[in-house]
């Protein structure tokens, strides 16, 4: 499974970002420059993820004094994946490539590739469910649910 820093970083700028509106309804638009230093991020990383982000109509932005970065929708209609698939965030487990070539040396699939796509639709699915507002909100624990009544591991 990868999820590159691209992915993680887009989602806790978005997180940022969001926390900052719901704490402060009608503020100015938020500075790449504010979330950069609360989140310890390279500003110009910040600058191609949100440009990305304006892209996919996730954020919106302001030029000039008193400009930045506004979410274009409300957090509780930006899921998780939405923001890492805009970031060009592929969610694969496997070692295959979509084109239908296997991973194995004569480019049949291996054995366990179903189980490690399998893994991938779950977080996908997983990522679906979860928005924005679900984190701010710290409404993530728990989510996770077990296949065929197989219990939780516990914390």
């Amino acid at each position: 499974m990868h999820l590159s820093t691209r992915g993680r970083y887009a989602v806790m700028a978005m997180v940022d970002l969001a926390s900052r509106e719901a704490a402060n309804p009608g503020r100015r638009p938020v500075t790449l420059s504010e979330i950069s230093a609360s989140q310890q991020l390279s500003l110009s990383y910040l600058e191609q993820l949100f440009g990305k982000l304006r892209r996919a109509g996730l954020v919106a932005s302001a030029r000039g004094p008193g400009g930045g970065y506004r979410l274009a929708r409300a957090a509780s209609s930006i899921p998780i994946s939405e923001i890492v698939g805009a970031v060009d965030e592929e969610i694969r487990a496997t070692r295959c490539f979509e084109s239908g070539i296997g991973c194995m040396p004569d480019r049949s699939r291996c054995q366990t590739h179903e189980l490690w796509a399998e893994l991938g639709q779950q977080i996908q699915f997983f990522l679906d469910g979860v928005t924005l507002a679900d984190v701010i909100a710290r409404r993530v624990s728990g989510r996770a649910v077990a296949l065929r009544g197989t219990p939780l591991a516990a914390e």
